[in-house]
């Protein structure tokens, strides 16, 4: 009788560590497909939904890049706090208020502000989103304290806070009693990149990002010294790295990245301040960061994959009457199908004939 075995590997395959997120991808996929025949809907079509529609079209291709920028701006952050050993899990809080630090400088904008208003904003959204993670960083520092529950609660006092001002002080008095801001002025938002799309200049700053993340991590010493701090602590203390300088960096460019994208969002797409800004793209940036091995270009694929499940998702409620949580069905599978797959990095498995 045969068995299965897992066998460790002397060396860990350079192979499997690039196949291992498509042979997840493929998983995934047909993972899916069994769960569509299942629920009694064309396989075929909702195939086409999530991996057709979302690229059928310029218009179409915008919007995908629309829901990818703060995807990728905050999992290029994330990879820099998980590379660190830092484990920053309210990267949704940091964007949740970086929207609403950004909201704070776009609201006192009028129609003869300067267009210069706009960059205050996007500064006012890195500010707020590296003092929320700041207190992460100060909580762990000085107490020890564990910084995946701290970073985790804090994203429920940000959605409360950010409750609390479009419910109360920062209400639009003409909005019809809608839990919202204003609209901003014109001044305010960030410029659109070509008309008849929504696609903005955050795309362009988010590719700025990734060669910026790429030249920091490998080749710069504040780069290296956040890797060695990461992988091996010892060695970084040897060297004289110093690990509380790598845990301020890590968290500090991991809420100063979700913040700059918590302020492009209230500043570009949405264009206001609303109660429905914390839509899981902090969590869903772990699985970018993760699916993207960690690296910035392969963050970007991964994000387009991870909007496509967005995108085809709210496709999929409005033609196939599928939920809403389809779209979290598809990112926990594809996490989970990775951790899974991520075992050939380090094993082989090896047929056995049983005694």
């Amino acid at each position: 009788m045969l068995k299965l075995k897992l066998e460790a590997r002397p060396v860990a395959s350079r192979l499997w560590v690039y196949a291992s997120p498509v042979l997840a991808l493929l998983i995934t996929v047909i993972i899916g497909v069994a769960l569509f025949a299942f629920l009694g809907k064309d396989p075929v079509r909702a195939l086409q939904i999530f991996f057709w529609e979302p690229v059928k079209s310029s218009y179409a291709l915008g919007e995908l890049m629309v829901k990818a920028t703060p995807l990728l701006i905050i999992a290029l952050g994330l990879a820099v706090c998980f590379r660190s050993n830092v484990w920053n899990i309210g990267a949704e809080g940091q964007y949740v208020i970086g929207a609403i630090a950004a909201t704070g400088v776009a609201l006192m904008a009028d129609k003869g502000s300067s267009g210069a208003i706009v960059v205050a904003v996007l500064i006012a959204g890195v500010v707020g989103g590296m003092a929320w993670a700041g207190i992460t960083a100060l909580l762990r520092d000085r107490f020890n304290a564990n910084e995946i529950l701290v970073s985790l609660m804090l994203v429920y006092v940000a959605i409360q806070l950010l409750s609390y001002l479009v419910f109360g002080p920062w209400k639009d008095p003409l909005g019809y009693n809608f839990p919202q801001t204003k609209t901003f002025e014109a001044v305010a938002r960030v410029p659109r990149l070509m008309d008849g799309s929504r696609m903005n200049i955050g795309l362009v700053l988010g590719l700025v990002g990734v060669v910026a993340v790429w030249i920091f991590l490998f080749r710069t010493r504040a780069g290296f010294a956040q890797l060695v701090g990461g992988q091996a602590p010892a060695a970084a203390r040897y060297a004289g790295f110093s690990g509380r300088r790598s845990l301020w960096v890590a968290l500090l460019i991991s809420g100063g990245a979700a913040g700059l994208a918590g302020g492009l969002e209230v500043a570009g797409p949405i264009g206001q301040l609303t109660p429905y800004i914390p839509v899981g793209y902090g969590f869903a940036a772990i699985i970018v960061a993760f699916v993207g091995r960690l690296h910035p270009v392969g963050i970007v694929l991964s994000a387009i994959l991870m909007s496509m499940f967005y995108i085809g998702g709210e496709l999929a409620q409005s033609r196939l009457g599928l939920p809403k949580s389809i779209t979290g069905v598809f990112q926990g599978l594809l996490l989970f199908t990775l951790l899974a797959c991520d075992t050939l990095v380090a094993y082989r498995i090896k047929l056995q004939r049983s005694a």
